[in-house]
């Protein structure tokens, strides 16, 4: 039984929680967040020990593994003293807000040799996941081009006053939205190696970017587009998708369906020559709870499975977010230095 605690309990904290609280291997010690009508109602009605001084809670509860669901701004603070204390880490995303604070995290981590991991859930999604087999397995020829899109109705009227509008508190589309469609890239076709062209306007905020639109290049090397609007009302929550074209062929997939195309007989088992579609619940594994989706409770089990030995610490290291990190501040740089 692996113990756990929480530093951080807003939204995507209570949905780590909640899945922790129902993880047969894992056990809640400790809750911290320094909100005192959070904790009370918590303690009102859970049983998990609840606290406003993360630090007592590591002192009082010990516990092996910690997530992290502060605003990232505090990311490096709270990531650098739980592993100088010898405690496995899931943090949320993005990673960190300097790239340097990142990096020497990166080296902690790995001389402590403790597991880490970074809240990047498209890679727990069985369309994303049988997408990057296909690529991987070079059914899809050589890659030629990609598109990479987000949208939804994140910010949809002026004066938003939160966390979202202060780039100080890792708010913007760029950072909140885009970031996890560039770890996708990453992830499923092959790192980003070049910024060429971006572009980012503030359609209702005054001080963090609405939209991103950037031309991408990949190793191969394989061109590519990012498309990403959390200000567009016509999707009624987060929709992801990536689209890539090979010499043998083309994929489209979502968090929803893959469909693929091939242009020859050369392609994986239980596919055929023309369009192929296959659906997220024909190519996602049964969770012991569901919440939001498969995903976000997968990417906890695997965590906890990680830190008890039972896989290897390889998907959403510090490291790999450390990369995301660092095209997000390439893309930030690029929009400074030609449109600001």
């Amino acid at each position: 039984m692996i113990k756990c605690a929480l530093i951080g309990a807003g939204k995507m904290g209570i949905s780590h929680l909640s899945i922790l609280g129902a993880h047969p291997d894992a056990k809640v010690v400790g809750v911290a967040d320094n909100t005192r009508v959070v904790t009370d109602v918590l303690q009102k009605y859970t049983t998990f020990p609840c606290y406003t001084d993360y630090r007592k809670m590591l002192e009082v509860a010990k516990p092996d593994a910690v997530f992290v669901a502060a605003p990232t701004k505090y990311h490096s603070q709270f990531v650098n003293e739980l592993v100088s204390r010898g405690i496995h880490v899931f943090v949320e995303k993005p990673f960190c807000l300097n790239l340097q604070e990142g990096k020497e995290l990166v080296k902690l981590v790995k001389h402590k040799g403790l597991i880490n991991q970074v809240g990047y859930h498209n890679k727990f999604i069985g369309t994303f996941r049988e997408a990057k087999s296909i690529i991987k397995s070079k059914y899809l020829g050589t890659l030629q081009h990609f598109v990479g899109e987000s949208y939804g109705p994140v910010v949809i009227r002026k004066k938003q006053n939160n966390w979202r509008s202060s780039p100080e508190e890792g708010g913007g589309c760029l950072l909140d939205y885009a970031s996890h469609v560039i770890d996708l890239i990453n992830d499923v076709i092959s790192p980003i190696t070049r910024i060429n062209g971006c572009i980012m306007k503030s359609l209702y905020s005054t001080s963090v970017e609405d939209s991103v639109y950037s031309l991408l290049e990949a190793e191969g090397p394989v061109s590519g587009v990012l498309s990403v609007n959390w200000s567009d009302e016509t999707f009624r929550k987060m929709s992801t998708s990536i689209t890539i074209i090979g010499s043998n062929g083309k994929i489209i997939s979502d968090a929803s369906e893959l469909k693929v195309y091939f242009k020859s007989d050369n392609c994986p088992p239980g596919y055929s020559k023309g369009w192929n579609i296959r659906y997220v619940t024909d190519l996602t594994e049964a969770v012991d709870f569901y919440l939001r989706g498969e995903e976000y409770s997968a990417q906890v089990d695997y965590f906890i499975r990680a830190v008890k030995g039972e896989v290897p610490n390889i998907i959403n290291t510090f490291e790999s977010a450390l990369l995301t990190d660092s095209i997000v501040g390439q893309i930030k740089r690029y929009s400074n230095q030609y449109h600001g």
